[in-house]
């Protein structure tokens, strides 16, 4: 993550904001797009996105409460998948929101939505992007994924996922053919 100073804000602000619960409440982060933020053509870079996403994943981990069980346990964030929707650009200076919340979990991963919302008066409330998002914890020292049931039980979560909708589906669907076909593909 080379976001050191937006890294900084979120660490020393996200103890003083409202604990969330999950599944339902909305990590909501408030940005600008800054220079370094910028490509060639003068807007928010397709890359910077998903870093930016990485501090809205860290917010809703540590408000959520599971920080705790990650820290303790030696646990490791990863994204396993990830698929974005790039709708208007957002250029210097533009205001916005990151909004994350958990949509379900699957197996051995976590699903989220992540949206980029305008928070400029012209444009407030339009959606700049959206991103589906796999996501697990990894225990290093067991060298395997850590159980949903654990990461739930660790911020008192019991009983199953919230059905998935027909866009987390096909996102599924599209992760296990990219992950088969992965398998399958050798290099000469």
């Amino acid at each position: 993550m080379n976001l050191w100073l937006r890294l900084l804000w979120l660490l020393m602000t996200a103890p003083f904001r409202p604990r969330l619960s999950v599944p339902g409440d909305v990590s909501v982060l408030a940005f600008r797009v800054l220079p370094n933020d910028l490509d060639l053509s003068l807007h928010m870079n397709n890359g910077r996105y998903l870093t930016v996403m990485d501090l809205g994943r860290l917010d809703l981990l540590i408000r959520s409460g599971l920080a705790g069980a990650v820290w303790r346990n030696g646990w490791t964030p990863v994204a396993n998948a990830a698929l974005i929707r790039f709708r208007r650009e957002l250029r210097a200076f533009t205001r916005y929101r990151l909004e994350t919340r958990v949509l379900g979990w699957h197996e051995q991963a976590v699903l989220m939505e992540q949206t980029f919302v305008f928070a400029d008066r012209d444009r407030e409330g339009q959606v700049a992007a959206r991103a589906l998002i796999k996501g697990a914890l990894y225990d290093r020292k067991t060298r395997r994924y850590v159980p949903v049931e654990d990461m739930m039980a660790a911020i008192g979560v019991s009983g199953a996922s919230p059905p998935a909708s027909a866009d987390l589906e096909a996102f599924l669907a599209a992760d296990r053919a990219l992950r088969e076909a992965g398998r399958t593909n050798t290099a000469p």
